[in-house]
């Protein structure tokens, strides 16, 4: 898969080491910037992030930000952006397997390099399985959040 990655000045401090994990995973990542700890504005390069998903330019993508909270509250401003912050292993895979999530938002400053690893790998491992026998209900719910999301 083709990932798009972003980071704030607050996250860029781990997107190297975000970016490194993408490639031992084995896909692709999309370098978007920022390239310093120089203060910058998170909304634009989570625009940048999302314009890549929208358009199918990179499959998935992941933000850093200082918390992940702006990233993942401006993220989730755009249509067909899942976002979610992920903090654990759990909800980076779970996010994608039950809600589709197509966006992780990482709090470069409430984790460190070898849970970003984890969280990463786990959320670029997962799949949504709502189509698979069985898991009919995730669809349903996914659905009913694109109907929120187009009122």
């Amino acid at each position: 898969m083709k990932i798009a990655v972003a980071a704030d000045h607050g996250g860029f401090p781990l997107k190297q080491t975000v970016i490194e994990a993408v490639r031992a995973a084995g896909h692709e990542a999309i370098d978007l910037g920022t390239d310093s700890a120089e203060a910058v504005d998170y909304p634009d390069f989570t625009e940048k992030v999302g314009k890549m998903v929208q358009s199918g330019q990179a499959e998935r993508g992941i933000m850093l930000c200082g918390s992940g909270v702006g990233a993942n509250i401006a993220a989730n401003k755009m249509k067909g952006i899942y976002a979610g912050i992920c903090h654990d292993t759990y909800s980076a895979h779970q996010g994608v397997e039950h809600d589709n999530m197509n966006v992780l938002c990482l709090g470069a400053r409430i984790i460190g390099p070898e849970p970003a690893r984890e969280i990463v790998t786990a959320f670029l491992g997962a799949r949504f399985v709502g189509n698979d026998p069985g898991q009919e209900r995730h669809q349903r719910r996914v659905g009913k959040v694109l109907k929120l999301e187009n009122q």
